[in-house]
C-alpha cells in the first residue's frame, strides 16, 4: 500500500436523517453514468455523474431499506420498510411531466420529486426485511415471530400486478429475537440481514447487476468446497445469508425449489458456513490471488464492462470489525482444502465494498480504509494451480484513505488506467469520489541502514516528546477550567446565599469592633474585622475581602472632604465554619488628630478575570504557538461585589475613662497622643506642686467648656430601654445605652454611673452628665419627665463630635418606637411657634455674623466669633423635649 495515492471530488448534497445512520443504511448503485442512491430516508435519488445533474427524486411511503438494480430489464427494485418491494422501470417514466411539475410546488426540493404510490407495489409484505433480484427468481428474507424465512418468487416485471401465488419455494431459518415495540405493529430492526447470490463458474452469468448489487461469481474449486457437490452438479446458485446475531449460512436455489405445500426442510437445504457472534454488515468476494503484470494489463485491457470477475475469495465482516476470509488452498498432504482467516478490523464498521485488484474497502466512523488480501507472507508458487500454502495473509493492515463516515461505498473499475474509483456518501450527506491508484508493485525500499534507522529512532522519539508535552500541556489547561468551573459554582451559591438572606442571620458574616492598644509608643484606636463562615460553601481562589475606611473632613476645615482608604485581604481556603480577622489602625496620626466618625464598609469580592483569565490564558503561548489563536472571552465586568456590613465609629466608641475604677487595658497615667520630646523634658524638669503647662491646660484653666445638651421623654426612653436595661436606673441606663459600643461599658453598668468624665483621643476631657428634668411649659396637661443628656468639654471640635454621635442614636431611637405607633401628649403649639420662631431669628443672625467675618479686620473678626460661639451655644441647648 506504500504505492496508493487517492484524489477526492465533491459531486452533489443529499439530505441524510438526523440522528445519523438509520438500522436502513444508505446505498450507491452506478450503472453507467448513473447513479442511484439512497441516505436511509423515504428518497431514492437518480444522479448523472456525467452531467453533475440531479435527474429525479422517488419518493416512497417508507423508509427505503434497500436496492438493487436489474440493467438487462432497466428495473430498480427498492424495498421499502414496513411495506414491501417496489419494481420500477426507468424508462416508462417521463421525468419532465406534468407529474413532476405538480411536485415542484413543494419549495423544499427544488428538484422534480416522483411520488410512487403504494399501489405500485409488486410484493406487499411488511415482514420483508432483505432481498436479492436475478434474472427470473426474487430472494427475499421475512422476519417472522420465531424464525427468518426465506422465500423464492418468480421475479415480477414493471407495471405487473402482485402476484402472491408466484411463490415457487420457501425455508426456515435460524431463530430470531423479534423486535421490541407495540404488538401488532411491525418495529424495525436495529440490523437488516444481507442477502447475497453466488454463481458457479460455468453457469449463465449475471450480467445484468452492477457491481455491488450482491451478486458475484466464485472460481470452480472455492464453490465446490463452500456448497457442496449437489450445488456444484446442478450448477445452481446459491444464496449467502449474513444474519443479524452473526450467523452466515447458504441455500441452494434450485434445491429450494419445492411446491407450496411441502416446503423444504431447513436440515437438507440449510447450511450454516460460520459464525462471526456479531452482526453481518458486509458479505463479498474478490479475487486475492497474484497476477503478473502481463496478465493483469491484459485483463483490464479486455474487461468488459458488464463482464464479471471469477473470484478466489469470499469475505464477510462484522458489525464490531471482526472480518472472515475464506479461499481455497492446498494442504501439506496435497489435497485441496477451504483455508478460513479470522482477522479484527477497526471498527464499528458502517459499510464496506470489494474490488477486482484484491482490496477491500470499509468505513468506520472516523476514517476510509483500504485493505490489501493480495499481500503474501511467504513466497507464492506458480507452479500449484492456487498458489503456496496459507496463500491468505496473516494479518490485514489498513491503509487510511482519510475520508471519515462514509455511509456507503460503490467500487468501479476504471479501464484506461487500471486504478479504482470510489463512489462515496458521507454522513452528511455529500456524495464524492475518490480516485486511487493502488500499485502494489510499487519498489519497496531498500534496508534501512543502521545509522539511518538510529537517526529515524532519534526523529520518532523527538516526535513522542512533542507530542507528550502537549498533552501535558493540554491536560493541565483542562485541569484549569475544571478548577475555574467548580469556582464559579462555589461563586454563584455563595452570591445566591447572600443575597437571598438580606434580613436576619447571614451565612457568611463580617462584624467590626474597636479597641485602643498600644502601637509604636503610642495608643491607637485598632478595628477588628471578623469574617465567619459559617455557610456550607468554601472561599477560594478569586475572593477578596474589601475594607473602606470613610473618615469625615476636619472640624477647622469647613470646606474640606473626608479621605477613604481601601483595604483588600486575599481570603484562601476560608472553609465552612472557619472565620479569619483582621485588625486596621483608625488613628490618631502622629499630630494627635482624628477625625471622627469614621465609615467602615465590608464586601467581598470576587474577581471574575483572576478565575476565568487564567483558566483560559495560556500560561507559556511561546512554547504551545498554536494556542494563540484561540479566541480568549474574558468577561468584561471585572467581578462581583457582595456587600456584608457597613459600621460608623463615633466619638462615644473612642472614649476612654481613666478615673472608672477596673477599666482594662487602662495606664496609670492620663492616656493621649505621643508627646513631643522637649515637652516631656519639660514636665520632667517642672518643680513639684507648680501648675501645667501647655495649651491644652491652658484652654482648660482659662476658657470655659463648650457644652451641649438634648432633651429626650422619659416615657420614650422607658419604652426603648426596657428590655435591655432592667432594674437600673434611668439616668445611668441611659448612659450605658449612649456608651455600649465602648468597650468600658460593662463597668459602668456595674457602677451604674449617670455622669462620666472621659478623654477623647487628642486627650482633652470630655464629660457626659445625665440627670432628670422636668419641662413644664410645654404640655398644659402638666410637667413633662424629661432626661437632659449634657456633654461638656475643653475642645469644640470634640464636643461637636459627642453631640453628633449622641443625636445619632436618639435619632435611630426615635424612628425604631415611632414605627411601634408610639403616640406623643397633648403639646402647646403656642409655646412650640415662639421657640421655633426664636431659634430662627438666631439662625438669621448666624448668617449674618459669618458674612461679617469675610469682610472685617482681624480686631473686629474677634468680637464677630465670640459673639457666634454665644449663638450656637444657645442653639445647642434648646428648650425642646424629644417625644
Amino acid at each position: 500500500m506504500a504505492g496508493s495515492s487517492s484524489r477526492v471530488h465533491y459531486l452533489s448534497d443529499f439530505c441524510c436523517p438526523l440522528g445519523g445512520r438509520a438500522a436502513g443504511k444508505p446505498h450507491v448503485l452506478r450503472h453507467d453514468a448513473e447513479v442511484f442512491l439512497s441516505t436511509g430516508r423515504e428518497f431514492v435519488y437518480v444522479y448523472d455523474q456525467e452531467g453533475g445533474l440531479l435527474t429525479a427524486v422517488y419518493q416512497f411511503p417508507d423508509q427505503v431499506w434497500h436496492l438493487q438494480l436489474l440493467a438487462t430489464r432497466r428495473a430498480l427494485y427498492v424495498l421499502c420498510a414496513r411495506t414491501g418491494i417496489y419494481c420500477l422501470s426507468l424508462d416508462s417514466l417521463d421525468r419532465s411531466g406534468s407529474q413532476a411539475c405538480e411536485d415542484k410546488e413543494d419549495e423544499t426540493h427544488p428538484y422534480p420529486v416522483i411520488h410512487v404510490d403504494p399501489d405500485a407495489c409488486v410484493l406487499p409484505d411488511a415482514a420483508l426485511c432483505a432481498f436479492t433480484v436475478l434474472d427470473d427468481v426474487l430472494v427475499t428474507l421475512a422476519q417472522g415471530p420465531t424464525q427468518w424465512k426465506m422465500q423464492l418468487f418468480e421475479s415480477p416485471r414493471a407495471g405487473e400486478e402482485p402476484r402472491p401465488g408466484g411463490q415457487v419455494g420457501e425455508v426456515q431459518l435460524s431463530t430470531c429475537t423479534p423486535p421490541g415495540g407495540v404488538p401488532g405493529e411491525p418495529t424495525a430492526p436495529c440490523f437488516l440481514p444481507v442477502l447475497c447470490c453466488v454463481f458457479p463458474p460455468d453457469s449463465r452469468a449475471p450480467h445484468g447487476h452492477p457491481q455491488g448489487c450482491g451478486c458475484f461469481m466464485l472460481e470452480e474449486a472455492l464453490f465446490g468446497l463452500l456448497f457442496g457437490v449437489d450445488a456444484t452438479l446442478l450448477q445452481s446458485p446459491v444464496v449467502l445469508c449474513g444474519l443479524p446475531d452473526g450467523q452466515l449460512c447458504c441455500v441452494a436455489l434450485k434445491a429450494l425449489v419445492t411446491s407450496e405445500l411441502a416446503p423444504g426442510d431447513p436440515k437438507v437445504l440449510v447450511k450454516i458456513l460460520h459464525h462471526l457472534e456479531e452482526p453481518v454488515i458486509f458479505i463479498g468476494a474478490l479475487r486475492a490471488e497474484p497476477q503478473e503484470e502481463d496478465e493483469e494489463e491484459e485483463a483490464v485491457r479486455e474487461l468488459l464492462p458488464g463482464e464479471n470477475v471469477h473470484s478466489d475469495c469470499l469475505v464477510a465482516l462484522g458489525h464490531q470489525g471482526r472480518t472472515l476470509a475464506i479461499r481455497a488452498s492446498w494442504s501439506e498432504s496435497g489435497n485441496l482444502v477451504p483455508e478460513l482467516r479470522e482477522y479484527y478490523l477497526p471498527g464499528p464498521v458502517l459499510c464496506a465494498a470489494c474490488g477486482r485488484d484484491g482490496h477491500m474497502y470499509h468505513s468506520t466512523p472516523s476514517d476510509l480504509c483500504v485493505v490489501d488480501l493480495t499481500r503474501r507472507d511467504g513466497t507464492w508458487n506458480p507452479e500449484k494451480p492456487d498458489g503456496a500454502i496459507g496463500s491468505l495473509p496473516s494479518t490485514l493492515c489498513p491503509a487510511s484513505l482519510n475520508i471519515c463516515s462514509a455511509l456507503a461505498l460503490c467500487v468501479t473499475a476504471r479501464a484506461p488506467t487500471g486504478g479504482t474509483e470510489l463512489l462515496v456518501l458521507s454522513s452528511k450527506g455529500r456524495l464524492i469520489t475518490c480516485s486511487l491508484d493502488l500499485n502494489p508493485e510499487a519498489p519497496v525500499p531498500a534496508k534501512m541502514a543502521v545509522a539511518n534507522a538510529g537517526q529515524k529512532i532519534k526523529e520518532l522519539l523527538l516526535d513522542i516528546g512533542d507530542v507528550s508535552e502537549r498533552v501535558s500541556f493540554l491536560k493541565k489547561a483542562v485541569d484549569q477550567r475544571n478548577k475555574a468551573i467548580t469556582s464559579l459554582n462555589e461563586a454563584m451559591n455563595v452570591s445566591c446565599a447572600l443575597l437571598s438572606s438580606q434580613e436576619g442571620d447571614r451565612p457568611i458574616s463580617c462584624t467590626i469592633t474597636t479597641s485602643w492598644s498600644r502601637l509604636e509608643l503610642r495608643d491607637m484606636l485598632m478595628a477588628t474585622c471578623t469574617l465567619d463562615n459559617s455557610s456550607s460553601f468554601s472561599l477560594d481562589q478569586g475572593w477578596t475581602l474589601c475594607i473602606q475606611v470613610l473618615t469625615s473632613s476636619s472640624a477647622l476645615d469647613l470646606d474640606g472632604t473626608g479621605s477613604a482608604f481601601t483595604y483588600t485581604i486575599p481570603v484562601d481556603r476560608l472553609g465552612p465554619g472557619s472565620r479569619r480577622e483582621v485588625t486596621l489602625p483608625l488613628g490618631p496620626s502622629e499630630s494627635g488628630v482624628l477625625d471622627l466618625p469614621v465609615t467602615m464598609s465590608c464586601w467581598l469580592f470576587y474577581s471574575l478575570r483572576e478565575v476565568i483569565g487564567e483558566a483560559l490564558a495560556p500560561s507559556d503561548p511561546l512554547e504551545v504557538p498554536y494556542l494563540e489563536k484561540l479566541p480568549l472571552n474574558l468577561p468584561k465586568q471585572e467581578g462581583v461585589c457582595l456587600p456584608l456590613c457597613k459600621r460608623t465609629v463615633d466619638m462615644l466608641q473612642c472614649l476612654r475613662f481613666p478615673g472608672v475604677a477596673s477599666y482594662p487595658a487602662q495606664a496609670p497615667g492620663v492616656p493621649g497622643p505621643a508627646c513631643d520630646p522637649v515637652e516631656t523634658f519639660l514636665k520632667t524638669c517642672q518643680v513639684p506642686g507648680s501648675e501645667p503647662t501647655g495649651a491644652a491646660s491652658l484652654r482648660a484653666k482659662y476658657l470655659p467648656p463648650s457644652t451641649a445638651s438634648i432633651r429626650v421623654s422619659a416615657g420614650l426612653l422607658r419604652a426603648a430601654l426596657e428590655d435591655g436595661h432592667s432594674g437600673f436606673h434611668l439616668c445611668s441606663a441611659t448612659l450605658c445605652w449612649l456608651l455600649a459600643e465602648n468597650a468600658a461599658v460593662d463597668v459602668l453598668r456595674a457602677q451604674a454611673l449617670s455622669s462620666v468624665q472621659g478623654i477623647a483621643p487628642d486627650g482633652t476631657d470630655v464629660n457626659l452628665i445625665v440627670h432628670e428634668v422636668a419641662v413644664t411649659d410645654l404640655s398644659p396637661a402638666g410637667p413633662i419627665q424629661a432626661v437632659e443628656i449634657q456633654v461638656e468639654s475643653s475642645s469644640l471640635a470634640n464636643m461637636c463630635r459627642a453631640h453628633h454621635a449622641i443625636i445619632r442614636r436618639i435619632k435611630t431611637m426615635v424612628t425604631e418606637q415611632a414605627a411601634q405607633g408610639s403616640s406623643p401628649p397633648d403639646l402647646r403649639m403656642q409655646y412650640l411657634q415662639q421657640i421655633h420662631a426664636n431659634h430662627q431669628e438666631l439662625l438669621r443672625e448666624v448668617q449674618t455674623l459669618r458674612d461679617q467675618l469675610c469682610t472685617e479686620d482681624e480686631v473686629s473678626s474677634c468680637s464677630t466669633a465670640q459673639k457666634l460661639l454665644q449663638i450656637y451655644k444657645q442653639l445647642r441647648n434648646p428648650s425642646l423635649v424629644l417625644l
